[in-house]
């Protein structure tokens, strides 16, 4: 798992699994953004498998999948709303980190 650090309290990682949990736990993260939309490749697991064992190791979860063809209005704005109420630190994935990374910088253009 590679954790690339935005700021003190966000970061973006490529796909997780269930058993990554323990670690970003360990690593003090509160929350975990889904950015991959489920079905993308063979072996990624469902966010439905991430989301039930994250709660159940203390993280709070939200599922805002970003599709290659580029960020939807209603996507950064779902991603904004959702750094305005998680607890952080916040760890965001999807397949290599990038669309987290760039939801996050269009999403801070709405919260300034």
């Amino acid at each position: 798992m590679d954790i690339k650090k935005i700021t003190d309290d966000f970061s973006v990682g490529g796909q997780i699994t269930t058993d990554d949990l323990p670690l970003i736990t360990a690593q003090g993260f509160k929350s975990v953004i889904c950015n991959r939309p489920d079905g993308e490749a063979i072996d990624q697991p469902d966010y439905e498998d991430v989301e039930h064992n994250a709660k159940a190791s203390g993280l709070e979860t939200r599922y805002i999948p970003v599709h290659h063809g580029g960020l939807e209005e209603a996507d950064i704005e779902a991603f904004a709303k959702a750094l305005k109420e998680m607890p952080r630190p916040i760890l965001a994935y999807c397949r290599s980190g990038a669309r987290s990374a760039n939801i996050y910088h269009a999403a801070q253009s709405r919260m300034d």
